[in-house]
C-alpha cells in the first residue's frame, strides 16, 4: 500500500481500539486482505472499520483490517501467516488494558500433559486468533529450580512478555513441585533430571509446541540441557538455551543456604506446621538466612484434612512432594551434562549466566571449557543465585538479543 494508506489504516485501528496505547498501535504495518468466507467477513464487520483502497481497475473496494505483521519491539520477529484479529482484538471496551500480557492456566486433564503449566502471552499474541495447526508464536519455556514452582518465574515471564509482545512464555511445575505434586497420577519414571526433562518435552508435545528458547534456573538449567541432549545430533530447528547460575557438571557451594542442607532440614520438620512464622523460626534457628526462610514459606499450603485428619484447620503443609525432591536433588548433583555441550546438536546455542554473588562455585577451568565448546558465559552484577529477583533488569538486558529475529528453518 502507499505510505498514506498505511497511515490511514493505522489510525483507523487505533481509533476503534479506544486508546493509542493498544497493541495494534504498536504494530508497524497493517495489511488488508479479503475474508475467506462470508461468515468471517460478518464476524469482524461489527467491530472493525472498512478501509477504502483502489483495486487493480482503479475503483475503491472496502476491505476489513484482518491481519497484521508482528514486531517484538526490539527486532523484527517471525510473521504469523495464519493469524487474524478477532472482534475482541479491536473491541471498543477501553476498560481492558491491551498493552499487558495475559496469563492462562490449563489443567493437565484438558490436554493430557503430565505437568501443570500456564502460558503468558505477549499483547500481540493475546489479541490474535491462532489456528490449532499453527504456526505458533515464538515460544520460550521457563523452568524453575529445586524447591520452587512455576510461580517463581511468573513475574519475570511477564516482564519478558511486555518487552517482547509477539512471544509467548510457557511455565511448568516440575514433577514433585507445585501443583504437579498434587496430581492423582504423577509423571512416570524415576525422580531425576532426565525424567524431569522428559516430562517437559511430553508437555510441549501435547501442546504441539516446539520452543525457540529454553530458559532454566539452577536445577531447571540442567533440565533444559537434558531436554536438548535427548534430541540427539540434530534439532528440528535452531534452539537457544539459557542456563541461569548453574554449570553442566558437579554442582557444589561454599556459602549461603545450600539446597542440600535446606532439603535435609525440611525433612526433619514434622508436618503440618501451625504457621508460616513457625517455619521461619525453625530455619533461621538452624542457621539459614531470613530471606531464604521467608522464601520457603511460599511452599506452604492449607493442610489437607484427609492426609492429616487430626490437624487444626489453620495448619499448613508442603506444596511439594519432599521424598521425591530428595531424589531429584541427588540426581542434580550427580548428572553430568558436559557431553551435551561437547557434542551439542546442530542448531543449538547455549549461554550461561553467572551471578556475581553466586552460592555455587564457578571454576575457571569450567568456564574455559564452556567457552571452548562454543558457549558464552555472562556475568550478572548485583545478584545472588536468585538472578531473576535480585537484578531482573540486568538479566533482561543480557537475554534481550536472543529474542530478536526468529527464523524457522524446518
Amino acid at each position: 500500500f502507499p505510505r498514506s494508506m498505511t497511515a490511514t489504516m493505522r489510525a483507523a485501528a487505533a481509533t476503534v481500539s479506544g486508546r493509542h496505547a493498544a497493541p495494534v498501535a504498536r504494530v508497524r504495518t497493517i495489511t488488508a486482505c479479503r475474508g475467506s468466507s462470508k461468515e468471517s467477513k460478518t464476524a469482524v464487520a461489527a467491530s472493525v472499520p472498512s478501509v477504502q483502497r483502489p483495486d487493480r481497475r482503479g475503483t475503491c473496494v472496502a476491505h476489513q483490517i484482518r491481519s497484521f505483521s508482528w514486531n517484538s519491539g526490539v527486532a523484527r520477529s517471525r510473521c504469523f501467516h495464519n493469524r487474524q484479529l478477532t472482534p475482541n482484538a479491536l473491541s471498543t471496551d477501553t476498560s481492558v488494558d491491551r498493552t499487558t500480557p495475559s496469563v492462562s492456566e490449563t489443567t493437565p486433564n484438558e490436554t493430557g500433559a503430565p505437568l501443570r503449566y500456564e502460558i503468558v502471552k505477549g499483547a500481540l499474541v493475546r489479541w490474535s486468533h491462532e489456528k490449532p495447526e499453527g504456526p505458533h508464536p515464538a515460544t520460550c519455556v521457563l523452568i524453575h529450580g529445586i524447591l520452587g514452582s512455576r510461580r517463581n518465574l511468573l513475574s519475570f515471564a511477564k516482564r519478558l512478555a511486555v518487552k517482547f509482545p509477539s512471544w509467548q512464555f510457557v511455565l511448568v511445575d516440575l514433577r514433585c513441585h507445585g501443583q504437579t505434586a498434587s496430581l492423582q497420577v504423577p509423571p512416570p519414571g524415576d525422580n531425576d533430571v532426565t525424567s524431569a526433562a522428559r516430562d517437559v518435552l511430553a508437555t510441549l508435545n501435547k501442546l504441539k509446541i516446539y520452543p525457540n528458547t529454553l530458559l532454566g534456573h539452577s536445577f531447571g538449567g540442567k533440565v533444559a540441557m537434558s531436554m536438548v541432549h535427548q534430541f540427539g545430533k540434530r534439532l528440528p530447528r535452531p534452539v537457544q538455551v539459557w542456563v541461569l547460575d548453574t554449570v553442566p557438571g558437579d554442582v557444589w557451594a561454599t556459602a549461603g543456604d545450600h539446597p542440600r542442607d535446606t532439603i535435609n532440614h525440611c525433612v526433619s520438620i514434622e508436618m503440618p506446621v501451625p504457621s508460616r512464622k513457625f517455619l521461619v523460626d525453625s530455619l533461621t534457628g538452624a542457621g539459614f538466612t531470613l530471606e531464604g526462610a521467608q522464601w520457603m514459606t511460599t511452599n506452604l499450603q492449607p493442610v489437607c484434612t484427609k492426609e492429616y485428619p487430626n490437624a487444626k484447620p489453620s495448619s499448613l503443609q508442603w506444596t511439594f512432594h519432599l521424598p521425591g525432591i530428595v531424589e531429584m536433588y541427588k540426581s542434580y548433583e550427580l548428572t553430568d551434562l558436559w557431553p551435551m555441550l561437547e557434542t551439542q546438536p546442530i542448531g543449538l546455542r547455549v549461554d550461561f549466566v553467572r551471578a556475581e554473588r553466586s552460592a555455587f562455585v564457578w571454576d575457571d577451568a569450567d568456564i574455559s571449557r564452556m567457552q571452548a565448546n562454543g558457549a558464552r558465559v555472562h556475568f550478572l552484577e548485583n545478584s545472588s543465585h536468585w538472578v531473576h529477583i535480585d537484578n531482573p533488569e540486568g538479566l533482561l538486558e543480557i537475554l534481550a538479543p536472543s529474542f530478536g529475529v526468529v527464523r524457522d528453518r524446518r
